[in-house]
């Protein structure tokens, strides 16, 4: 394994990689993280509470919506067209948050790690939004990569 970024050219210039020369590969990540917020809040959010409506339901929209537009938030990203994107936004009463997990596939020449993660960042920051006129102490927590498969640089599990 190189140590040589393939974002960065000679001169130390940052460049967008090209993929061109790769071949199409089936290619899945997943990404978590967590919202965590007083115990009043949570209840609102689960009981359906929250002036400004669903707000599960809304940030799991806006996560599958931030994963295709990620290339667009992203400077250095690809534009995918991505096969599939599954949020999951998970209450966790005994903890005190919503934990929130995005899967993003793709046959394509470069991953969706990326998607992945901006598909957690964005249903968290949803979360905050629509719940913050009640609890402006939340905390948007641990997004992180668990597990990608597929590409030349194979699979990743954060488990290993």
């Amino acid at each position: 394994m190189t140590n040589r970024l393939s974002h960065i050219d000679e001169r130390g210039q940052a460049k967008m990689v090209d993929v061109g020369n790769k071949p199409d590969s089936a290619r899945q990540a997943v990404a978590r993280g967590s919202v965590l917020m007083r115990p009043e809040t949570l209840a609102l959010i689960i009981e359906g509470n929250v002036k400004k409506g669903d707000v599960l339901a809304v940030a799991r929209l806006a996560g599958v919506m931030a994963a295709k537009r990620t290339s667009e938030l992203i400077p250095l990203c690809h534009p995918l067209l991505l096969n599939h994107i599954n949020v999951t936004c998970t209450p966790n009463p005994d903890e005190k948050r919503i934990d929130i997990e995005a899967s993003v596939r793709v046959d394509g020449k470069t991953g969706v790690e990326m998607e992945a993660l901006t598909a957690v960042a964005v249903a968290g920051l949803t979360i905050y939004d629509m719940a913050k006129a009640v609890d402006r102490t939340m905390q948007i927590s641990h997004i992180r990569l668990v597990a990608k498969s597929g590409g030349q640089s194979g699979d990743f599990s954060a488990e290993d």
